[in-house]
């Protein structure tokens, strides 16, 4: 059982309704989402896709089968090489080939259907939707890959999609760097209307919308990180979900 939210994150939480529910701007409040560790946990999928592989090694390679049966999605890591060396896989050529058929499947249509949404995130961005923002997720997952599955996931999530209200931009290809993304995609959202809040997993993009859009609300969810990672700025909130109880 979880422990009730604290105070901070119900009062950024409901600031962020108050400030879209009061809004009398010119254009309409846009309010911006990242996907994975933040409305998403993409843990099960990594997990999942390990667990494929360890059906197909089960015959050949017992020990690399009973190293894998001990994952659990708690001991998943943001790089795969720390959650292999967690159960203990070390060998460099092992590791580079579970990389491989990793890649090869994380970064597709069909896995993203094990994610699984943050505690409150479908509640949150509905009464986020319903109180007259504009619901922007930008995320860094490519177009060619996994526009499909997302749209696909955000429908059977409950989350706002495909209707008048809501952007869903993704990366261009997999290869864009996730921050120069959202960098250049930034700006592009006065064309939608004025950027109120700002919710994201990454210290380095919170800063940046921080730093371009300094009225707005900005919060990190903390879950999962890229490994050094710049410390948020005092400005930014931090949250650890979405739920309000």
């Amino acid at each position: 059982m979880q422990p009730p939210p604290l105070p901070t994150q119900l009062h950024v939480l409901s600031e962020v309704l108050d400030v879209v529910g009061r809004w009398t701007g010119p254009g309409a409040p846009v309010v911006v989402f990242d996907l994975d560790a933040t409305l998403f946990d993409n843990r099960p999928r990594t997990l999942e896709i390990l667990m494929e592989l360890r059906e197909e090694v089960a015959a050949d390679d017992v020990e690399l089968a009973d190293a894998l049966l001990s994952l659990e999605v708690e001991r998943i890591s943001y790089l795969l090489s720390d959650t292999l060396k967690g159960c203990g896989i070390y060998r460099a050529d092992l590791v580079k080939q579970i990389t491989s058929y990793w890649h090869d499947r994380f970064f597709t249509d069909e896995y993203i259907a094990c994610d699984v949404p943050t505690h409150g995130a479908p509640e949150y961005v509905r009464a986020i939707y319903e109180a007259g923002a504009v619901v922007c997720y930008l995320t860094g997952r490519d177009i060619p890959g996994m526009l499909v599955g997302t749209v696909a996931k955000l429908r059977d999530e409950g989350f706002p999609i495909a209707v008048a209200g809501t952007e869903l931009i993704l990366k261009p290809d997999e290869h864009m760097h996730d921050e120069a993304f959202k960098r250049g995609a930034l700006p592009t959202l006065s064309r939608v209307g004025d950027l109120v809040a700002f919710f994201d997993n990454e210290p380095a993009n919170c800063n940046l919308a921080k730093a371009m859009f300094p009225d707005a609300i900005v919060a990190l969810l903390e879950t999962q990180k890229v490994p050094g990672a710049p410390d948020p700025d005092p400005d930014v909130k931090v949250l650890a979900d979405f739920r309000f109880d």
